[in-house]
C-alpha cells in the first residue's frame, strides 16, 4: 500500500500532508510512503523523511502515478488531477460547494476523494478532524495577530506612570476557532466577552475564560438582590455533571437527596435536552442589542461565524464599526462577518482596522502539519485494512470502504465516477446558470 505525499503548489500553502514523525509510525505499520522532494519546504527536510523510512522522488507525476492513497492539504490543480489515475484515493481539503467543477473532474478521472471538510463531529471522528485541528490553530493566530495589531496592552499592567486596564475582547462565534481565541485572549489578560447563537456555547464560553453575552443575565442579577438563605436555594448542578454521570462518578455529581429527588432531576435534564440548539430569534435580537452595546467600549472584535455550503453572516455592520472606539482592531476569520472586510487585505475605515486574514493555519506551518499529518494517519488507517493470512509474515493492506460507516458515507464525495453528495451536484447545476447571468 502506497501513500504519496506531494508539494503543495497553491500559493502561500507552506503546510504539508505527511510531516516525518507521522511517516515513521506509517512505515512501521506495513505502508510505503513517497514524499516529493520539497513536500516539507524549510522545515521537514527530504532528509528527515528518508530517516522515517519515506522514498524521496522528484517530481509529481511520480508521487501520483505510483501512489495509492495520495494526502494533501489544499484541493488538487486542474494539472494534478490530469496526473491522477482511476481507483486511486484521493485526502484533501476539497471545499467541494464552492469549486464544484473540481469535484466533477475528480469523479471524471475515476477518483476516490475524501473531503476533511465533511469529517463528523463525533467521538468516533474526533482523532480525523483536521476541520477543528485547523480552527483551533487560526482561533490562537487571530488573538496574536488582534494582539500585536493593537495600539495597547491587553492584559492589566500597574507600572511607576500607573495602572494600565485590561484590554476589552468580543468573540462572535463559538466554535473551535472562537473558542481557541477566546482562551488565547484570556490567557494573555485581555476582558474576553462572547456570544453565540447556540445555547450550548454558554458553558463552553465559560470554562475557557469567557464571559458570555446573555439578556437574561441582566435579569437574573435583579433577581439576585432577593435571594433566598442558602439552606432554602435549590441546588444547581455544575455544568460538568452529565460528563460526570456518564463516567459513573454520581458521588461528585450531587449532594445526598430524599427519595423523590430523582424525579425533579428528570425533570431538570428534560429542561436541559430543551434549551439545547439556537436561541429563540426574540432572544437572539434582545442579546444581539448587548451586543452592539458592547462594541462601543471594545477594543478587539475577533468573528468567526460560519455557515457550511453559505456565505459567512454579516454580524458586525458599517454603522456599527462607525460607533466603536478609534484605535480598534477587527479580525474576521470568516471572512464576511463584517460588512467592510477585504479578505486578504487589512482596511482602515473611521480609525479602526480591520483585518481580513486568509489560510492562517498555513501561517502556522510546523504544527498545523503535525496536527494535520496526525487526522490523516488515523483517516487512512481507517480506510484501510490488513487481509493477510493470520500466519503470512507481512502485511496485505488494501483500501476497504464501508458505506455503512458514517465517517466513510459522510466525508467520500466522489466514488465510482460518480458525485456522492447532493449540495455538490446541486452547486454544479448551479453553476452554468450562475456564469450566464
Amino acid at each position: 500500500m502506497r501513500v504519496g505525499v506531494p508539494r503543495e503548489i497553491v500559493e502561500g500553502e507552506r503546510r504539508v500532508g505527511l510531516v516525518p514523525e507521522t511517516v515513521g509510525r506509517m512505515v512501521k505499520d506495513g505502508y510505503e510512503v513517497l514524499v516529493e522532494t520539497g513536500a516539507g519546504q524549510d522545515y521537514n527536510l527530504d532528509e528527515n523523511y528518508e530517516e522515517a523510512g519515506a522514498r524521496i522522488v522528484s517530481n509529481s507525476e511520480d508521487i501520483y502515478g505510483e501512489a495509492d492513497i495520495v494526502v494533501k492539504v489544499s484541493p488538487p490543480t486542474e494539472d494534478e488531477i490530469g496526473q491522477m489515475h482511476e481507483g486511486q484515493v484521493l485526502v484533501s481539503f476539497l471545499d467541494g460547494t464552492t469549486h464544484p467543477e473540481l469535484v466533477k473532474q475528480l469523479a471524471d478521472a475515476g477518483v476516490t476523494a475524501f473531503s476533511n471538510e465533511y469529517v463528523p463531529r463525533t467521538g468516533a471522528a474526533q482523532s480525523m478532524d483536521a476541520l477543528s485541528s485547523m480552527g483551533s490553530i487560526a482561533g490562537y493566530k487571530c488573538a496574536i495577530i488582534s494582539a500585536d495589531t493593537l495600539g495597547k496592552y491587553v492584559p492589566t499592567l500597574s507600572t511607576a506612570a500607573g495602572t494600565t486596564p485590561a484590554a476589552k475582547i468580543i468573540v462572535l462565534g463559538a466554535a473551535v476557532a472562537g473558542l481557541q481565541a477566546i482562551a488565547t485572549m484570556h490567557r494573555l489578560g485581555g476582558e474576553v466577552f462572547a456570544y453565540d447563537i447556540l445555547a450550548e456555547t454558554k458553558d463552553q464560553v465559560h470554562s475557557v475564560g469567557g464571559t458570555f453575552i446573555d439578556s437574561a443575565d441582566l435579569e437574573e442579577e435583579e433577581e439576585e438582590d432577593e435571594e433566598p438563605p442558602l439552606e432554602e436555594q435549590e441546588y444547581e448542578p455544575a455544568a460538568w455533571r452529565k460528563v460526570m454521570e456518564f463516567f459513573g462518578f454520581y458521588s461528585f455529581v450531587r449532594p445526598p437527596e430524599p427519595e423523590e429527588a430523582p424525579e425533579a432531576y428528570e425533570e431538570e435534564e428534560e429542561e436541559e435536552e430543551q434549551q439545547e440548539g439556537p436561541f429563540s430569534e426574540e432572544k437572539q435580537e434582545e442579546d444581539y442589542k448587548l451586543v452592539r452595546e458592547h462594541l462601543r467600549d471594545t477594543d478587539i472584535v475577533i468573528t468567526t461565524a460560519i455557515v457550511p455550503g453559505a456565505p459567512p453572516p454579516t454580524l458586525v455592520t458599517q454603522d456599527m464599526v462607525e460607533e466603536m472606539k478609534p484605535g480598534s482592531v477587527i479580525v474576521d476569520l470568516a471572512g464576511g462577518n463584517c460588512e467592510l472586510t477585504q479578505v486578504g487585505e487589512t482596511v482602515e475605515h473611521e480609525h479602526v482596522s480591520i483585518i481580513g486574514p486568509d489560510n492562517l493555519p498555513s501561517q502556522m506551518p510546523i504544527h498545523s502539519s503535525q496536527l494535520y499529518s496526525r487526522n490523516m494517519k488515523s483517516f487512512v488507517d481507517h480506510i484501510v485494512e490488513d487481509v493477510s493470512e493470520e500466519d503470512a509474515d507481512e502485511k496485505d493492506l488494501q483500501v476497504t470502504l464501508d458505506f455503512e460507516d458514517h465517517i466513510i458515507d459522510a466525508m467520500c464525495i466522489t466514488y465510482d465516477g460518480e458525485i456522492r453528495h447532493d449540495d455538490i451536484r446541486e452547486a454544479l447545476e448551479g453553476a452554468p446558470e450562475e456564469s450566464e447571468a
